[in-house]
């Protein structure tokens, strides 16, 4: 395989490997209107910009938050809003050191004769969108594939639609001067155990990795936002340190060396719970060519959304709440996690059936 290397090469390499710092990883404040809308509605808040606008002002002007993330991954309507001072806030996250970037896809469709398997839309002008957003400050972008375990599923079927589809997007986004986060989410839901998991993430993942190759996607370009390895949402719980060694040894096995950083998905985890999980595997004592660090969304807004409630007087310590678990979550990723910003709102599970985001 030969890499395509355009214009943007180096830019994409650099942004890549700054957002994997170690120490550091992505605030996921992607979420749609319709999934921002049940956030809002859970603490009593209407869903209108106003509302969306001040939730995603008190994340990005915490004091002290910002040091502790790399990228914050943004929705179109909030790459394009303000702070109530009239400061756009790409420009707020550029500078505090921190890389805007976008949701690009448009969700998924269920493919027809599977069992509910799905596929990702949003090619419809990818290549103009990803200019616009790249001309507004984005510098990396986002798709979200998904997969479920099953009887008989991930189908072949959906294995390879949805590893083609990650490939095709990463490959325009880079085009365009985007990193692109390749994410190949495999729910959790079921009663599946650790084992089924983790064979399943190694045979999604090699398939991305072989589209990814056949597409001449610049690996040194990318970034990988996969799920943990853990047991089915209907099975045991089982240990960090079981979830951090079968989470590595796969994707020890399929991951290449070139991508610098891998940064999860919290999928449903309690924000405890995840950040627990990443200290483990940071923790762990085999070769890794890669950061492994976060792109959390719930398992970083949760408690602050319910300290928050919608009032003005409760901001500064919502904000406080979210410094707490940007400041965990960096530690984290350095295997430095001691466990003292456990307790409360930050141990309740945040599973969602058939999480769509």
């Amino acid at each position: 395989m030969s890499a395509f290397v355009g214009k943007y090469a180096e830019e994409l390499i650099k942004n890549a490997k700054y957002i994997a710092t170690p120490g550091k990883g992505i605030l996921a404040a992607d979420e749609s209107t319709g999934t921002i809308g049940k956030r809002l509605a859970s603490i009593n808040v209407e869903n209108i910009e106003s509302n969306r606008q001040a939730l995603r002002e008190l994340l990005f002007t915490s004091p002290n938050a910002l040091s502790f993330l790399s990228g914050v991954i943004l929705f179109e309507e909030t790459l394009y809003q303000k702070t109530s001072d009239g400061k756009p806030f790409v420009e707020v996250l550029q500078e505090n050191n921190v890389i805007p970037g976008i949701k690009v896809d448009k969700g998924t469709v269920e493919i027809a004769g599977t069992n509910g398997e799905t596929t990702t839309q949003g090619f419809d002008s990818l290549g103009a969108r990803c200019q616009q957003y790249y001309k507004a400050g984005a510098r990396f972008a986002k798709w979200r594939a998904v997969l479920k375990i099953g009887p008989t599923e991930p189908s072949e079927l959906s294995i390879q639609q949805n590893a083609q589809g990650l490939a095709r997007y990463a490959i325009i986004c880079q085009e365009n001067g985007l990193v692109p986060i390749v994410e190949p989410e495999v729910l959790t839901d079921g009663s599946h155990d650790i084992k089924t998991c983790a064979a399943v993430t190694e045979t999604v993942l090699a398939a991305v990795y072989k589209a990814l190759n056949d597409h001449h996607v610049l690996l040194e370009g990318t970034l990988l936002k996969p799920n943990m390895v853990a047991p089915g949402s209907d099975s045991p719980k089982v240990a960090a340190e079981v979830i951090a060694e079968y989470t590595v040894t796969a994707l020890r096995r399929t991951v290449p060396p070139a991508v610098p950083g891998i940064v999860f998905l919290s999928g449903g985890q309690s924000e405890e719970e995840a950040t627990v999980n990443l200290n483990a595997m940071n923790k762990l004592e085999v070769l890794k060519p890669w950061t492994l660090s976060f792109s959390f969304g719930r398992a970083l807004q949760q408690s602050t959304l319910k300290i928050w409630g919608g009032k003005k007087e409760n901001v500064a310590k919502a904000q406080d709440a979210f410094s707490v678990r940007c400041k965990a979550n960096s530690e984290a990723t350095l295997g430095k996690y001691t466990g003292d910003s456990a307790g409360g709102l930050a141990s309740e599970s945040l599973y969602v059936k058939g999480y769509k985001y």
